[in-house]
């Protein structure tokens, strides 16, 4: 082993030992460039690596097969050191790979003004055309099952999330779509460009088969879900309902402020959600004094791509005890802040620098949330585009208000 490649190497380990006990930051910080000469890095020799290279000296002599580059075997030494944290959220990132994502987050990007939806966990995923958006515009209908993004396949093992990434894209690029029409045998490939999709976070209606229960579904958490959420309530209320359906279904996140402030229009005081971050004391989101519905009956459906800030909404509301959860499957498990690094070749680190908790103090990140309520969702429901889910969230409405009687 060359005494340049053990620099390297070496150096590179230490710097990766010493980012984990450095970061730490405010969770809205979701980017950071790391400063040189902030780290001390020790010498190529220290004794903490005699084992390794004694090992690798081995392997250099003996192996029968190509060895890997000096890039290559550095990049691999990071991601099997940042493999020991055990965390799916803080991973590093290749030069190429890494401006890619610069360029992504430095564009201007669109989508195809769909809804993605999962009814059962690692099942098909179904595409909701929103009007007057591109999808709709390319020939996307109501309740197509999606097959594959630019000819990738739809796996089980892809989250609802991942999808969507998959989908969304530069303003002016196009997607291709491989659906499957209700009731149809064979899939098609449907061009969609990519476009602005101005759409509010918040829908909402009475349900036809109980006009006492308004449902409200929201999509994301914008800067505008509060006063939407606000909207509806008050609309739905002066329609008549006594009751509400929340559907967080899908619904991977957005803003932090804005779930905590959507909570904030269902609980008087307390705690929202805590947040844990390193080097830092521990910061508590309350309640406010005031609050829009603090005794309506609440029911908020959940699925595998209930997410991070959905999941901040749901879980202060279970835990206080002003909803319960209705859903097939857990939440997705998305309850942490990455800061990101640049590092000096042009490749970047991401790192889990904060969690949350909910107010009694379950962690979100990698766990989730349980349903109170765990429905079955068959495939005859499927087949007959029952929706299982809301219909037994009715059902838990009707008795919570027989036993109010």
């Amino acid at each position: 082993m060359s005494e340049r490649l053990r620099n390297i190497f070496a150096t590179v380990l230490l710097v990766m030992l010493a980012l984990s006990a450095f970061v730490a930051g405010y969770f809205t910080n979701d980017f950071v460039e790391m400063r040189r000469g902030e780290i001390t890095v020790q010498t190529a020799d220290s004794a903490e690596f005699g084992l390794f290279w004694e090992a690798w000296g081995r392997v250099e002599d003996n192996f029968l097969g190509e060895l890997p580059t000096s890039q290559e075997l550095t990049y691999g030494a990071i991601r099997g050191s940042i493999a020991l944290l055990g965390d799916p959220y803080t991973f590093f990132v290749e030069p190429v790979d890494r401006e890619i994502e610069r360029q992504s987050l430095q564009g201007t990007f669109g989508g195809v003004g769909a809804t993605l939806t999962r009814p059962e966990e690692g099942g098909p995923i179904f595409l909701e055309p929103i009007p007057g958006n591109p999808a709709e515009q390319a020939g996307i209908l109501s309740g197509d099952e999606l097959l594959a993004v630019d000819g990738e396949e739809i796996t089980p093992e892809m989250t609802v999330q991942d999808v969507a990434e998959r989908i969304r894209g530069e303003k002016g690029t196009t997607v291709v779509l491989t659906v499957l029409h209700p009731e149809e045998t064979e899939p098609v490939d449907i061009e969609v460009e990519r476009s602005d999709i101005l759409i509010p976070s918040v829908t909402y209606r009475l349900l036809r088969e109980n006009e006492q229960v308004g449902y409200i579904q929201l999509t994301r958490f914008s800067g505008e879900s509060a006063n939407e959420i606000e909207t509806a309530v008050l609309d739905l209320q002066a329609q008549g309902a006594t009751q509400l359906i929340l559907d967080l279904r899908g619904n991977g996140g957005g803003l932090l402020d804005a779930a905590v402030s959507v909570a904030d229009h269902f609980l008087e005081d307390g705690p929202i959600l805590y947040q844990l971050s390193r080097g830092e004391e521990e910061r508590v989101y309350e309640a406010t004094e005031e609050t829009l519905a603090p005794d309506i009956p609440i029911m908020i459906l959940v699925d595998g791509g209930t997410a991070s800030s959905s999941e901040i909404l749901a879980g202060a509301l279970q835990d206080r005890g002003r909803a319960q959860l209705v859903g097939s499957t857990p939440s997705f498990g998305k309850g942490s802040v990455q800061l990101v690094y640049d590092l000096s070749d042009g490749s970047s680190v991401h790192v889990t620098a904060s969690r949350w908790f909910t107010p009694d103090r379950h962690q979100l990140d990698q766990q989730g949330l349980q349903p109170d309520i765990l429905v079955t969702v068959t495939q005859e429901d499927i087949d007959n585009g029952r929706d299982a889910v809301l219909n037994q969230a009715v059902m838990e409405l009707q008795k919570l208000v027989q036993i109010d009687d």
